[in-house]
């Protein structure tokens, strides 16, 4: 059985870097990394979702919705989570 490497698997699945499907799913990952992060650092400061969403001026389902998905985020959100929420800061580059 040969063993094969996660881009291996995506190259096969969703395609080759450049193309439609995999950038899409890149894009997916990414919106779930950011959803991870935001999570941990919440509970890294003891903060449950109804706190959180109460210091930034939100509900709690939309900081699960988040949290579960970072998708259909704004950039102001983001930096009201983290900045005004979480008392962090963010950083984001971008690549060419």
């Amino acid at each position: 059985m040969e063993t094969k490497s996660w881009k291996d698997i995506k190259d096969k699945v969703y395609g080759e870097k450049g193309t439609e499907r995999r950038d899409q799913l890149e894009r997916d990952m990414e919106s779930i990394k950011i959803g991870i992060l935001l999570r941990k650092a919440r509970e890294d400061r003891n903060l449950t979702q109804e706190q959180l969403a109460e210091i930034i001026n939100k509900k709690r389902t939309y900081i699960s919705r988040v949290e579960n998905n970072g998708s259909n985020l704004t950039l102001k959100t983001l930096y009201d989570i983290v900045e005004k929420g979480l008392g962090g800061k963010v950083n984001i580059s971008i690549e060419i």
